[in-house]
């Protein structure tokens, strides 16, 4: 089968481009004439440069392929770059759901449960928990935008398969994304204070393999949540303080503490002219307990869960060879 793949040079598309070169597939990536080479770096590819908003250039890197796998996203947990967010996650899935359908070609939409609504400690959200919405900040708006634009084409006859992976940790994460949470807390001699909340952890290359599984198995119209293990932070620093031999926090942050962090964050961007990581949709999205149930998947698509330290001991292994820590 030959695939065209977006978002190759990031966690996920990195560890789903390797899946799918070791199980024989053929493989496109679409990638622009900026991006980092490192990830295709002596892998057997095809390169397909645009622009993923550019309809004429998507036609024609779609043209020849059997399946598409759109993992490519850009994530902003903040209130600035709203447009940008809107462009690269929502115009850009539109584009290539369009050019998918009139193609009659099987569409994967990677998404994300960020996109569904926060579960509790006791009752992690399924599939059908869309409502309330975690935040109305760029990530969160443009995300559920592009799920919006890419069942509007289900609709119309495009035979299409929605996940929603959990909190990714893992190898080959070259921006880094989850893998930059190790190496801040590798940096810091003593961390008291871990997030308040919690999120659903898994191997990449767990959801990996579940997205090739939903080629196979998943529905069209449905969505398939490929989550992990749900632990609270503090639970998840620790294994990673663990790993990476540093002091574990001592608690988790009382949501007055991150209130007043994350409103310190947003004057601090107003006076930089540049929004900083700690700003306050960032910091209530990590009060919430991001619990979710990935029994769907596991009897649709058969998907498994793999051990979390597994993923941590891989990641750290990862970032130290590649020189990030």
């Amino acid at each position: 089968m030959k695939v065209l793949l977006t978002g190759a040079t990031g966690l996920l598309g990195n560890n789903l481009l390797r899946a799918l070169l070791h199980d024989g597939h053929e493989v496109k990536v679409l990638v622009r004439h900026s991006s980092d080479r490192r990830p295709t770096d002596g892998l057997e590819v095809e390169k397909a440069y645009a622009e993923l908003a550019d309809s004429s250039q998507i036609g024609l890197a779609v043209e020849g392929v059997d399946l598409l796998i759109h993992a490519a996203a850009m994530i902003q947990l903040g209130w600035s770059r709203l447009e940008q967010s809107l462009k690269v996650n929502a115009d850009a899935t539109k584009v290539l759901a369009e050019a998918a359908r009139r193609r009659s070609i099987r569409m994967i939409h990677v998404s994300s449960v960020d996109c569904l609504a926060a579960g509790t400690r006791d009752h992690p959200s399924d599939e059908n928990c869309l409502n309330p919405a975690k935040s109305q900040c760029s990530y969160v708006v443009s995300k559920r935008k592009a799920e919006q634009v890419f069942l509007e084409q289900v609709g119309l006859g495009l035979d299409g398969v929605m996940v929603n992976p959990g909190f990714m940790i893992g190898p080959y994460d070259w921006k880094p994304s989850s893998g930059a949470m190790m190496t801040e807390l590798a940096k810091q001699p003593l961390l008291f204070f871990a997030p308040g909340g919690g999120c659903s952890i898994v191997d990449v290359r767990d959801v990996a393999e579940g997205i090739i599984s939903a080629v196979q198995h998943g529905r069209s119209g449905e969505r398939y949540i490929l989550g992990g293990h749900n632990m609270d932070y503090l639970e998840l620093w620790t294994m990673m303080a663990k790993v990476m031999n540093r002091r574990p926090p001592k608690m988790a942050l009382p949501n007055w503490m991150a209130v007043m962090a994350g409103r310190a964050g947003d004057l601090a961007g107003k006076f930089l002219k540049n929004e900083p990581q700690v700003n306050s949709a960032a910091t209530a999205m990590a009060q919430l307990f991001n619990y979710y149930s990935s029994d769907k998947a596991k009897r649709d698509l058969g998907y498994k869960i793999g051990s979390v330290e597994t993923a941590l001991v891989d990641a750290w292994k990862w970032l130290k060879a590649y020189g990030y820590v």
